[in-house]
Parts: structure tokens; C-alpha cells; sequence
């Protein structure tokens, strides 16, 4: 069961804002708690959510909370099942909400939300997590035609972007077949640090990602579900940031306990 989720708030304008972490959006006995992080008071613009209103409480629920909730697909939508198998789940036996939106990133083209998981060792110590390839629907035509013939299985190039505009420590995917070197996309912006970091700590060749599912029906944003395999290095803790700390605590806490 996924126990955690980050959520992040891009403040500025278009494409050339400032992503950071604002809230933490956890299970806990019974239900569902909802945190501001530092990072909403460090990140210029940010306004807490009008349902949530107090920087410094602790926010609680027996369901998941409206503002998560709505960014997942209504059973009742006929491709409920589709939007649960693109993103690498069994729709006969669905996991939990916060797995599910760590996969889909609860992303919505009405605001500048999207949520994510801290990565946690697997049972044998490694570094792997699935993602939906950004930025697709920016490629060059050819790039998104060569995309359409990806496999299961495809191993794709990862390379560092420093000449993106909109993102210096951008992390790009690359196909690597002989015949063409084709950037196809973007790794998501939450776990580009990370990786910087598994760079340094397994060396580049040691961080792997493979295609895992390619769904050709899906919009753009589900296209291309990849996975990523690493070692986890000696010392490696990702989310530990300042931006990344809990205001509200929930054991002796400066902050009310809000039930919703």
C-alpha cells in the first residue's frame, strides 16, 4: 500500500514557472491526512487550498480528501478500466487511491497540481519506479511516430538536458536503437534530482529505463509508462529537503487536528 504522496504547486507563469513541494497527503489509522510542507511557505505565490486554509493544522478524513479525489477517473467512466490498465494496474483488482496517483502524477489540465511518491527502497534494495513519459506532445513528428513502434522491454537513453529553456536540469529519454538517437521526452520533473543523485552514487549506465507499456489509445499524457531501475546508493535519502518538511505535527502539535 502506498503510504505517502508529496504534492506539488508550479507557481509563475506557463511552462517557465517554479515547481516545488507544498503538501504531504498521507494514510493513516482509519483514513487520510493532509499536511502543508515547508515548501508552501518558501515558494512565491502559493496560497493554501480554500479547503485547507490554516499553513500550520493537520488536516484529517475518513475519505480521500475532494481535492484528491476528483483527479481520479469515476468507476462510472467507460474507460475506467483502460485508464486503470495504461497506467500498469489490474482493473480486476485495483490498488489503493494514493498508488494509483502516484502513478498518474493526479495531474488536471484546470490548475498547477500534481502529486508524486518518495521513492523507498524495493524488497532487494534498488531504486525502481514506474512513470509516464513527459512532454510527448512536444516531440518532433518523427520522434512521436518512432514512439508509436516502441516495445515492452526497449531500453531507453537518459541524458541530461542543460540547454532546455524552460528547465536546465531537465532529464531527457532518448531511444537507442542504431538507426536513431531520437529524443522521445521528458522524465518527470520530481524525480530528475533524484536521479542526478543515482548518477553520482551507481554511475550513469547503472540507471536503466525500460519502456513497460506503450498504449497507443491513451491520451498523450498516458502514452509511454516507463520504468526505472537503479541501485540505491550508501547515504541516498530523496525528500529530505527542507522544502519537503511537514509544518503540522501530528505528536505534540503547535497545530490544530482538523476533521473534514
Amino acid at each position: 500500500m502506498t503510504k505517502a504522496l508529496f504534492v506539488a504547486w508550479r507557481g509563475g507563469d506557463g511552462n517557465a514557472g517554479q515547481w516545488g513541494p507544498v503538501g504531504k497527503l498521507e494514510h493513516h489509522a482509519g483514513g487520510y491526512r493532509f499536511r502543508y510542507t515547508a515548501g508552501a511557505r518558501a515558494l512565491s505565490g502559493f496560497r493554501p487550498f480554500p479547503e485547507m486554509p490554516r499553513l500550520d493544522d493537520v488536516y484529517e478524513s475518513d475519505e480521500l480528501f475532494p481535492l484528491f479525489a476528483n483527479r481520479l477517473l469515476a468507476k462510472s467512466r467507460p474507460e475506467y478500466e483502460a485508464w486503470l490498465t495504461w497506467s500498469g494496474f489490474d482493473p480486476k483488482d485495483p490498488p489503493d487511491p494514493l498508488a494509483i496517483l502516484g502513478v498518474t502524477e493526479g495531474i488536471r489540465q484546470t490548475d498547477e497540481l500534481e502529486v508524486f511518491p518518495c521513492p523507498e527502497p524495493d524488497a532487494s534494495g534498488c531504486f525502481v519506479t514506474k512513470f509516464f513519459v513527459h512532454g510527448l506532445r512536444w516531440v518532433h513528428p518523427t520522434a512521436l511516430e518512432r514512439v508509436s513502434s516502441l516495445r515492452a522491454g526497449e531500453s531507453l537513453g537518459v541524458m541530461s538536458d542543460w540547454s532546455n529553456s524552460h528547465d536546465a536540469k531537465a532529464i531527457a529519454l532518448r531511444t537507442t536503437n542504431k538507426r536513431d538517437r531520437l529524443l522521445i521526452g521528458y522524465v518527470p520533473r520530481y524525480l530528475a534530482h533524484d536521479l542526478y543523485l543515482l548518477f553520482g552514487g551507481c554511475g550513469p549506465r547503472s540507471v536503466q529505463v525500460h519502456v513497460e507499456r506503450l498504449n497507443v489509445a491513451a491520451p498523450m499524457e498516458m502514452r509511454l509508462l516507463c520504468r526505472i531501475n537503479a541501485c540505491w546508493p550508501d547515504g541516498f535519502q530523496p525528500c529530505v529537503d527542507d522544502a519537503f518538511k511537514a509544518l503540522g505535527r501530528v505528536s505534540e502539535s503547535t497545530g490544530a487536528v482538523v476533521r473534514a
